[in-house]
């Protein structure tokens, strides 16, 4: 059984200390600071995120479920992206959940500490992964 994700102190202090080095370029490549407006108070909310890169193609996937910022990208259909001084706004497409699960595989390759969030083992077969999606959407960026 996965463990449910909580945003407790811990979890704040450490966001807090990544998006200073995010903002500095300080961070691996992949990690970018995500931006979303609240889809109810309108507000701008910004977490950590470990983005998918193949090329110049680029997946987002929440590995803690359907979290605010999920909601949030899915209302308005874009996010900003900002990393090192630079920003980005990018439209977001939610993959179904045949297209979405190799990457969600990949993602659990390559991050260790979100396995404990997801209900199955990150080396689990493809057609595990398809089950899973619903409960972790991914996103493809798209041009706007």
């Amino acid at each position: 059984m996965a463990k449910k994700y909580q945003v407790n102190m811990q979890v704040r202090i450490i966001n807090r200390i990544m998006k200073i080095l995010i903002r500095l370029g300080l961070m691996p490549a992949g990690m970018y600071l995500l931006t979303t407006r609240g889809r109810k108070s309108s507000k701008l909310y910004t977490t950590p995120v470990n983005l998918i890169i193949d090329d110049d193609r680029r997946w987002l996937v929440s590995p803690y479920g359907e979290v605010g910022w999920v909601h949030n990208a899915r209302a308005a259909g874009q996010v900003t992206l900002s990393r090192g001084g630079k920003t980005e706004v990018v439209g977001v497409e939610e993959l179904e959940p045949e297209e979405a699960a190799p990457i969600s595989k990949a993602y659990l390759e390559q991050n260790s500490f979100p396995r404990q969030f997801v209900e199955i083992p990150y080396d689990a077969p493809l057609e595990e992964f398809v089950k899973i999606v619903p409960n972790h959407p991914v996103f493809r960026f798209v041009p706007q």
